[in-house]
């Protein structure tokens, strides 16, 4: 990756000329320095080279597809990747959440509401050296102690089970921190939407979809962690409330 990567970043991966000419008017009036591509296999090389924060990516290109880009992106970058289709099933956007995407906006989008979205995960982005060692587990502010050995470091985004390290995607990693910093209290699935979009509701209103979003961000994570929704470690789940995270002392529920 550059080592003079911009705070700012973005990389846009569509091969369409006028939608992603669209884009880097959208992310350049957000204040990146966009970097564009027309194929899969440049916007991989784009992302390992720039080290956006954000990378918007399309479905269907000739190539390699979105899905398998992003998979190839996220086997060394944590960029926040803004999956764009123009495919309307639920199942494509489970598949784009299984792959390592963290959001899913459906063709046509309205410019504004992209930015918003794309100025949200800017915000809740913290940088920290990707080289720096996983911090030894203290009761210090920014650590963040779960049930059985899991530990999340809010400054270096670090998470580990027992000692051992957890890669996780930006998304996965606030849905995880937004739990703990809660707990024992629950947070429903609408309020994790809207602590995803830096607010409650974020822009616009949240939807079934958006819900079941989290439901798969949450599956992911719970993989993730060697969680079990039947046998709850870190995660309990209560049906048509929403989940809680579990801390020392507390005990799911039967």
């Amino acid at each position: 990756m550059s080592d003079h990567a911009s705070a700012h970043t973005a990389v846009v991966i569509d091969d369409d000329p006028d939608v992603r000419d669209l884009l880097v008017q959208v992310l350049s009036s957000a204040g990146f320095s966009v970097i564009a591509a027309e194929n899969g296999y440049e916007g991989v090389e784009a992302v390992f080279a720039h080290d956006p924060d954000i990378t918007t990516l399309d479905v269907n290109m000739p190539g390699i597809d979105g899905y398998e880009t992003a998979r190839r992106i996220r086997e060394r970058s944590d960029t926040y990747i803004l999956l764009i289709t123009a495919l309307t099933d639920e199942a494509d956007a489970i598949l784009g959440f299984s792959v390592g995407a963290d959001d899913v906006v459906t063709k046509p989008f309205r410019a504004r509401e992209l930015r918003a979205r794309v100025l949200a995960a800017q915000k809740r982005r913290r940088t920290a050296p990707t080289d720096a060692p996983t911090p030894e587990p203290v009761a210090v502010p920014g650590v963040l102690s779960g049930a059985n050995g899991l530990e999340v470091h809010r400054g270096t985004h670090a998470v580990t089970v027992d000692g051992a390290p957890i890669t996780l995607t930006r998304t996965e990693f606030e849905l995880l921190a937004t739990l703990l910093e809660a707990a024992p209290e629950v947070r429903s699935k609408a309020d994790l939407v809207g602590a995803l979009r830096d607010g409650p509701g974020g822009p616009g209103r949240v939807s079934d979809a958006d819900e079941r979003a989290i439901e798969t961000h949450m599956t992911n994570l719970r993989r993730k962690l060697g969680d079990s929704a039947a046998e709850p470690r870190y995660i309990e789940t209560l049906r048509a409330v929403g989940y809680r995270a579990l801390v020392p002392g507390s005990t799911a529920a039967r």
